[in-house]
């Protein structure tokens, strides 16, 4: 099977894009991409570039996000309005002098 190389470039720097990014592709992997970004309206670089940030923005808000139901937000807010309780061996190890403070 052939290769192709496409190049991209990272979006960090919105003003001075001179991060290059290469990925190897199949002759038929870079047709369909070349097609896709033509019905885009856009280069094979802007199309595979914004593909691919939507998707890194995606999984990273999975890792950063929590959805709950109405039933366990309801339960999680009514555990966060609760008073705390003392926990003694917690309270006696927050009574100790830090390590770390000088001294």
């Amino acid at each position: 099977m052939g290769s192709a190389t496409v190049t991209t470039r990272s979006s960090e720097q919105k003003t001075n894009k001179g991060q290059r990014l290469n990925l190897r592709v199949s002759a038929a992997e870079k047709h369909l991409l070349e097609r896709a970004a033509q019905a885009s309206h856009a280069t094979a670089t802007q199309f595979i570039l914004q593909a691919a940030l939507r998707s890194a923005e995606g999984i990273l808000a999975e890792e950063t996000r929590s959805v709950l139901s109405p039933e366990k937000w309801s339960e999680f807010t009514t555990l966060l309005e609760r008073p705390a309780r003392v926990i003694p061996a917690l309270a006696e190890a927050a009574a100790k002098p830090s390590p770390f403070r000088e001294r």
